[in-house]
């Protein structure tokens, strides 16, 4: 039976800052999903002797280990030969797993270096994991630690192929160890307009603690509120349904939605179902909007088109904003914002016309206009809003925000809720 986990995620690149160590947050989130402790999150650098010690403090402290990264062809990629030494195991080249990485690379019209035949090796005893996704596999190697059967999972570092091989494979292979047949389910809430200790406040009460735990996650720049319950098979759906429905009539329409989703995806489903096209003009986000819409598979239905009016002379002749509203107002105004989505709407003969207008930084900000004030404006036939709203952060969170007001905006009118009626701070 398993209880607890412990994280161990290895390279230089973490340890100087140089990549942020996403791996580790989202394993996490998976092993407590399913009712496991994690009793310790390690992060080392490309050391022998550091990856040693990591290793033996993990396993005194978890049932199982899961480590992430040192799984390359190069000479700092050294978790299997760690954990080899440390277990005095031998390593064993699988010829099956060599001949797939040579058949990778012939597919791509390129020779194998021998040295990718070190991502073959593994030691004496270790399960292979498969990697659909690239060319290192990871593998599992039960291992006894001071007379406990201890499990040692390793995988890649790479997110990307990470994250497919611990849903694929290790995820069902910890439930089957759990020693019981209780099951944890989690429901999950995305929000946005509402600040984390709001948040807080706002379910408070909600569900008690013998019935459920609700757990928060700030991910600029949306907050997730996960509902976990756990217990027998056959009434946990049920429970959970219920406590769901609690917390969702809490949350209103700060929860933008459901699941795994973003709040393009939100949009574009609800523009889909009401037969609806949108454009986008777009200054000081230079396009991240539209680029968030067309990520999304499908956009092609619904989004019509939008132009980056970066410059007056561009929001002028291609939006048709007029040059007394500029002279009077400035480029960074509602008046403005309105105008250019009006015209974006009228170019692209879309029903909605988004618009955002703003000082990004860290220059252009003046006492009446500061760094962070960025205006905001949807057209439709039937409705038309404005506002300007005084934002915070450096340069990339100022456009990244803007560019999640501005989707909410299009998400509240379609919901047919004022776009302006939010919990972001306005002036």
């Amino acid at each position: 039976m398993i209880e607890t986990v412990a994280i161990l995620s290895t390279g230089d690149e973490l340890t100087t800052g140089r990549t942020v160590d996403t791996n580790a947050s989202y394993i996490a989130d998976k092993m407590v999903g399913v009712g496991l402790d994690v009793v310790a999150v390690l992060v080392v650098g490309d050391y022998p002797e550091r990856i040693t010690w990591a290793w033996q403090q993990s396993l005194r402290m978890a049932d199982i280990v899961i480590s992430t990264g040192g799984l390359g062809p190069t000479a700092d990629d050294l978790t299997t030969e760690t954990i080899g030494a440390l277990t005095g195991r031998r390593l064993n080249l699988d010829q099956g797993v060599a001949d797939r990485i040579r058949q990778m690379f012939e597919a791509m019209g390129r020779v194998m270096p021998e040295n990718n035949l070190k991502q073959a090796r593994f030691p004496e005893g270790a399960e292979i994991i498969p990697n659909p996704m690239g060319t290192a596999p990871g593998f599992r190697l039960d291992v006894d630690v001071e007379g406990k059967t201890r499990s040692i999972i390793v995988l890649p570092g790479v997110p990307r192929e990470m994250k497919v091989m611990l849903d694929q494979t290790v995820l069902p292979w910890v439930a089957s160890q759990r020693g019981s047949d209780d099951v944890y389910l989690s429901h999950i809430f995305q929000t946005f307009g509402i600040s984390e200790s709001a948040l807080d406040e706002l379910v408070a009460g909600a569900v008690s603690e013998d019935e459920g735990r609700v757990a928060f996650r700030a991910a600029f720049p949306q907050i997730s509120l996960r509902l976990t319950v756990h217990g027998k098979p056959d009434t946990v759906p049920a429970r959970l349904e219920t406590l769901s429905s609690r917390v969702r009539e809490r949350l209103g329409d700060f929860a933008y939605g459901e699941g795994d989703t973003s709040m393009e995806a939100v949009v574009g489903q609800l523009l889909g179902q009401r037969g609806l096209s949108l454009a986008v003009a777009e200054s000081c986000t230079g396009g991240l909007i539209g680029h968030r819409l067309t990520n999304v598979p499908g956009s092609s239905a619904y989004v019509k088109g939008g132009v980056i009016a970066y410059s007056n002379d561009v929001k002028e002749k291609q939006l048709g904003v007029r040059a007394e509203t500029l002279r009077q107002h400035g480029a960074v105004s509602e008046e403005t914002a309105i105008e250019m989505a009006e015209g974006v709407r009228q170019l692209t003969g879309s029903d909605i016309g988004l618009a955002v207008t703003g000082i990004a930084g860290p220059d252009g900000g003046t006492a009446d206009k500061p760094v962070g004030t960025v205006c905001f404006a949807l057209s439709a036939a039937d409705a038309a809003y404005k506002r300007r709203y005084q934002l915070w952060g450096n340069r990339e969170w100022v456009k990244v925000l803007s560019s999640q007001v501005a989707l909410d905006w299009v998400r509240r009118h379609l919901l047919g809720v004022d776009p302006t009626d939010s919990g972001i701070l306005k002036r």
